[in-house]
């Protein structure tokens, strides 16, 4: 089944230098970016609340319960804070090697399952496929769970190859099933659902009913649920109320229901695919049908066809979710990575030649229309951020044109040379096109560096060094409140858990299992701040300007646009640092998150 490819001009050397600089690129920025809500702040807070409470079976955020999702990836951002110390760069190191790694296994098995060459392009198609590339720099779940769920794809694929020894074979099949294991513990159960379902189509689809004899089921099940188990029983037994919160409602009634309030129509996600491989969209279509006359394997195994119900079956799958993401399609990227990846090498010098330069002329283009940056702006996002904002992307258009220009030249440069190497290999289009992948991993890494003109104010870093200094003036178990909202990111700048008033957002089941340790309604958070003798609290500027219209004491310690911080005014004669001075509250408060118990 291994078309001839039109070759490569990319010796093992130069693959190894290519890795080495996209392991720069892709690790060197993941700290020039301030964490944004919702998802980076609150992982980051949750892993670094795990690490300094030092319980690594109950997930908490803000100091309520968390289950919504499982742990597996706040275990890994917290390990990397035990490891390297808090901050952004290791709130991003798991999600940046699991993207990261994912190049390498996509390259990896379509080398061994197809041929050389499909494995460096399908490499390269998806390290500069935007969508794998920002997702793998941002610290959310879908990273991790498309990750695990690549190794299953990619674990399957090898574990089929004909004339596998048995003891391979297995060794490959149980990885299968600890990789499945793995992606319940990133994100639930559409870690089992989806390769599962896509198992059974396949199945029916190309009628291989062989397979089901090669997928070691009862050792594969032993496997699963060895590493998937243990969690589950022991955070089950620690808190009772996690079973029917975690199954019913997150897994099920998320799916089934708008409840969740993320809505979208069936073609959601068609924008995202489209822009999430905006530089191989020209080839996409022959990529497809090149594949569908792939044959079948000497076993009767078709790795095409599992490619394609793979894609498909989960892009539909959540088409039909009443809960939309931009990230929720990500695992079908590898898929869709190795179908233009088979494609790519036998595309002519010529064709190559019109592709780039169609890019080329893109890149201009969108020059053009970022001038349209500087007349956007709003309340929340001024025009200065967008102006900001403008001047990356160009820099990042630019970069991305030069590169396609250098791919342009190395294109002809190529068609002028043999067409067979020294060694009598053909030389092929490679070289080209790892300069034109490089130009687009860099236009995101500008480009996306560039967004924090607007993730500086969202994040509210900013504010964070005179928030802890004044914490450190008061004694240790000082109540911080959340008055009307939730904010994701300052938890974590500022080391410290806050007490919802009012309000409880998705905190609402952990206030629900807990009620003590929120305040219900405004007038009851009023007089408990009148009555504490040290307390801080967060609030939006409307809200801070109606509590200073009715004169609450107040002063401020920070602010921005978005957010207001203040700290009650010390009465008269009152020592911060006085022993024992915080106990005269008159009502128990959550302790901050900020020191690991002994």
């Amino acid at each position: 089944m291994n078309d001839k490819p039109s070759g490569l001009t990319l010796n093992r050397t130069t693959v190894l230098l290519l890795v080495l600089a996209l392991a720069v690129i892709w690790f060197v920025p993941l700290g020039w970016r301030h964490l944004l809500p919702s998802d980076e702040g609150r992982y980051a807070e949750m892993a670094r609340e795990m690490f300094v409470t030092n319980d690594w079976i109950t997930p908490r955020y803000n100091d309520y319960k968390y289950f919504e999702k499982p742990p597996l990836q706040t275990w890994a951002n917290a390990l990397s804070f035990a490891w390297f110390g808090i901050g952004e760069w290791q709130a991003r190191l798991y999600t940046a090697l699991t993207g990261f790694v994912g190049v390498l296994l996509v390259g990896y098995t379509g080398a061994r399952v197809f041929n050389a060459a499909t494995g460096i392009f399908a490499a390269v198609v998806l390290a500069s496929a935007p969508y794998w590339y920002l997702m793998g720099h941002f610290n959310t779940l879908d990273m991790g769970l498309s990750f695990w769920m690549e190794v299953t794809l990619c674990a399957l694929l090898l574990a089929q190859r004909p004339g596998l020894a048995a003891r391979e074979q297995r060794l490959w099949m149980w990885l299968v099933w600890a990789s499945m294991a793995l992606a319940v513990l990133s994100k639930g159960l559409v870690g089992l659902i989806l390769p599962g379902a896509v198992l059974v189509l396949y199945t029916v689809i190309a009628r291989d009913w062989a397979l089901w004899k090669r997928l070691y089921l009862v050792s594969g099940l032993i496997v699963f649920f060895a590493v998937v188990t243990p969690w589950f029983l022991l955070v089950q037994d620690r808190n009772p109320e996690f079973f029917n919160f975690f199954f019913i409602v997150q897994q099920f009634r998320r799916y089934l229901t708008p409840e969740q309030n993320r809505p979208g129509p069936f073609w959601y996600f068609l924008p995202v695919m489209l822009v999430g491989f905006l530089p191989w969209l020209s080839v996409a279509f022959q990529s497809a049908r090149h594949a569908l006359r792939m044959p079948r394997q000497a076993n009767g195994f078709a790795p095409v066809t599992l490619l394609f119900v793979w894609t498909a079956f989960i892009f539909l799958f959540f088409s039909a979710s009443h809960s939309k993401l931009l990230s929720y399609t990500l695992p079908i990227a590898p898929a869709i990575a190795l179908v233009i990846g088979m494609y790519l090498p036998l595309v002519t010098r010529e064709r190559f030649h019109r592709h780039l330069t169609g890019y080329a002329l893109f890149l201009v283009a969108g020059g053009f229309g970022a001038v349209f940056l500087g007349h956007l702006g709003d309340k929340r996002n001024p025009n200065a951020l967008y102006l900001e904002f403008r001047t990356w992307v160009y820099a990042a258009l630019a970069v991305g044109f030069v590169f396609t220009l250098i791919a342009i030249w190395i294109n002809r440069r190529t068609r002028h040379a043999a067409n067979v190497s020294a060694n009598g290999s053909p030389t092929g289009i490679a070289g080209a096109a790892a300069a034109f992948g490089i130009g687009w991993v860099l236009l995101a890494t500008i480009a996306g560096t560039g967004h924090d003109a607007f993730g500086r104010l969202s994040s509210g870093a900013p504010l964070a060094p005179d928030v802890k200094a004044a914490l450190a003036k008061l004694p240790a178990d000082t109540p911080f409140y959340s008055v009307g909202v939730l904010d994701h990111t300052v938890p974590f700048y500022i080391d410290h858990t806050m007490i919802m008033v009012e309000h409880p957002d998705e905190l609402a089941f952990g206030v629900s299992v807990e009620p003590q340790k929120w305040v219900p309604t405004i007038p009851q958070w009023v007089e408990r701040w009148k009555s504490d003798r040290y307390a801080m609290a967060l609030m939006s500027p409307d809200r801070y300007k109606e509590f200073s219209d009715q004169h609450l004491p107040m002063t401020v310690v920070a602010r921005d646009s978005r957010r207001v911080i203040v700290e009650k005014p010390l009465a008269a004669g009152t020592d911060a640092g006085a022993p024992g001075a915080a106990q005269a509250q008159p009502a128990p408060a959550p302790a901050a998150a900020s020191q690991p118990q002994q």
